[in-house]
């Protein structure tokens, strides 16, 4: 049964000190896509502070604003209603590509982009072919290797907020065995392109109830998960294990977090700042 979700996804970023200009990206509204509609969406900054927006590179709905007059903090307020779809399943094997078929796909198009490594996906050479051969076999099919992979990440990094931070790689990670969402989509994607799967890096959001009741408010948060394409993309998420469906909401997708974050600027000002950030997701139907 599909869901109807509001999410509001506040940023408040205060400074040390006044900040004389600034220009910032915020990448914070949903997607619509074939297991997902936006129904509505809006990002604001302030009063009085004109927002304007485009599509990136990889299909994300970029908003874009200055504030060229001197400021001490800024508040950024991104309210989306979304219908999400809960997960179809994967299509019949008889329909799906071998690996011959699939590294024929992957060497040529947009699908050789999901398969290059980035400074944030990497992994050892010897630490992947380890890891594959834990979980990885002739007679697999793409699909088994990948929720493997999946499978195989969820068990080896605990979920420890603090670990690691925006600017962790995947080997990084993998070694303190610690991290959050990002750390464990990034190395999922790294060990499934290790294998030949093109795969994608997804920021969105997670109602953080399976059960949840409509008309309820609950504390959400960014989270991340990973797709990789076997004739079709299918969506994984290594961190919770649940399958990807109507409490995920899609918001961005790249080769890695560099290609998605939330929010990212230059300003002219003092170097420090401090950032809070809430998510709240309400089920309303």
């Amino acid at each position: 049964m599909s869901w109807r979700l509001r999410i509001e996804h506040t940023t408040k970023v205060v400074y040390t000190g006044p900040v004389l200009t600034s220009f910032n990206e915020a990448r914070m509204t949903p997607l619509t896509l074939p297991t997902q509609t936006t129904l509505e969406s809006r990002v604001t900054a302030g009063a009085g502070v004109p927002v304007w927006s485009y599509v990136d590179y990889w299909g994300t709905v970029v908003s874009v604003f200055d504030l060229p007059e001197a400021h001490d903090d800024l508040l950024i307020r991104a309210i989306s209603t979304v219908e999400t779809e809960p997960f179809g399943g994967i299509p019949a094997p008889g329909t799906r590509p071998g690996w011959p078929e699939l590294r024929q796909h992957g060497r040529s198009g947009r699908l050789l982009e999901y398969l290059l490594p980035t400074a944030l996906t990497t992994v050892a050479e010897d630490i992947s072919k380890a890891a594959i051969g834990e979980i990885s076999g002739p007679s697999m099919s793409p699909d088994e290797t990948a929720a493997a992979i999946s499978a195989l990440v969820h068990d080896h990094v605990t979920y420890l907020p603090g670990a690691t931070g925006v600017r962790t790689n995947a080997q990084e990670a993998w070694d303190k065995g610690q991290g959050v969402c990002q750390d464990m989509a990034q190395i999922a994607v790294s060990l499934m392109r290790a294998t030949g799967l093109p795969a994608r890096y997804v920021s969105g959001y997670l109602h953080p109830d399976p059960k949840a009741e409509p008309g309820r408010t609950s504390v959400g948060q960014s989270h991340a998960w990973v797709e990789y394409w076997a004739g079709s993309w299918i969506a994984l998420d290594p961190t919770s294990g649940a399958p990807v469906g109507e409490r995920h909401v899609a918001v961005a997708r790249g080769r890695d977090y560099g290609d998605v974050p939330p929010l990212k600027g230059i300003y002219h000002g003092p170097p420090d700042s401090d950032m809070q950030v809430t998510v709240e997701v309400t089920r309303l139907a």
